[in-house]
């Protein structure tokens, strides 16, 4: 039986978006985003992390340091009771300078690689799933594979929209309540 996930991006929606966020310490949660992903857990959603990290192909950081990142933060939102079932990311850039990771792939948003994948290892309904960022590029990879989609926008950031989201949120708790 297929179940259903949001998907969530990872800077500016879970926490605060730094550029190349490229140390643990630099983590800090956005408002609200530890009692959402609990709101969540709580609803029956898988919670799965899609971030596009082209900080490796630029050679600002390493899938070493990244894995540290990510562990710190599954730990910060367990202690507010929040629960993370996977994350994906993209280390991938075409222009990168680190010749392993300087390709040109279908994981990094906007396609829908990492969506795919999550659906195929964890048996996810895309269809009754959810995708959430503060991106143009979060709600196309999250249209590309059939979910509904919803724009974080804490202000009025005038994005150039290719396509529209599903839904447009101050924070991750208002993708929550639409989920009510």
């Amino acid at each position: 039986m297929s179940r259903r996930a949001a998907f969530l991006d990872r800077d500016g929606t879970i926490v605060q978006g730094v550029e190349y966020l490229s140390s643990p310490e630099e983590l800090a949660l956005m408002p609200n985003a530890a009692n959402a992903i609990k709101q969540f857990n709580k609803r029956g959603y898988l919670t799965v992390i899609v971030t596009n990290q082209s900080g490796i192909a630029r050679g600002y950081f390493t899938e070493e340091r990244l894995t540290g990142i990510h562990r710190r933060l599954i730990e910060m939102l367990s202690r507010e009771g929040a629960r993370i079932d996977a994350i994906y990311y993209c280390p991938h850039l075409a222009e990168g300078i680190i010749e392993a990771y300087s390709i040109d792939c279908q994981c990094r948003k906007p396609r829908p690689g990492m969506l795919l994948r999550a659906a195929r290892e964890h048996d996810i309904n895309l269809s009754a799933s959810i995708m959430i960022g503060d991106t143009p590029a979060d709600v196309m990879a999250g249209k590309a594979v059939g979910c509904k989609t919803v724009l974080v926008q804490p202000h009025n950031n005038g994005f150039d929209m290719p396509e529209n989201p599903d839904f447009i949120v101050k924070d991750l708790m208002g993708a929550v309540l639409l989920m009510s």
